[in-house]
């Protein structure tokens, strides 16, 4: 996806037909969705250095876990802030960590720029809703 912020709904908006189909309850759906848009808005924002970046987003499901991953062309580790309160950003990797079960950083592979920030969810409850 081009690293631009007018392409966000279009990421929510796949990302939400992706998982339409997934065992997950329409609660963490939502939850996959938001912080998929986050991770998003962070790689546009703090990683996009050119008007040909691109951002890509990959999920992956495997025995009941959803694995959403966002990579962009930054090396540059993301960190975690203590939001301002009155702030109208800095809280995206917050909302992540307090949406998924778990989320971490991959480092570029081996002659590869950029990084992945990556999160899961572990499917709970019964069947999808």
């Amino acid at each position: 996806m081009p690293a631009e912020v007018s392409r966000a709904s279009a990421v929510r908006r796949l990302v939400a037909e992706h998982l339409a189909g997934l065992r997950l309850a329409a609660g963490q759906r939502e939850d996959a969705v938001l912080a998929t848009d986050e991770l998003f808005a962070n790689a546009v924002r703090h990683a996009s250095t050119g008007s040909h970046d691109t951002v890509t987003v990959t999920l992956e499901w495997s025995a009941g876990t959803l694995r959403v991953t966002v990579a962009d062309p930054s090396p540059a580790r993301p960190r975690p802030g203590v939001a301002d309160p009155l702030a109208e950003s800095g809280r995206g990797l917050a909302i992540v960590a307090a949406l998924a079960d778990d989320w971490g950083m991959a480092p570029p592979r081996p002659g590869a720029a950029g990084k992945s920030v990556w999160f899961t969810l572990r499917r709970r409850g019964g069947t999808a809703t």
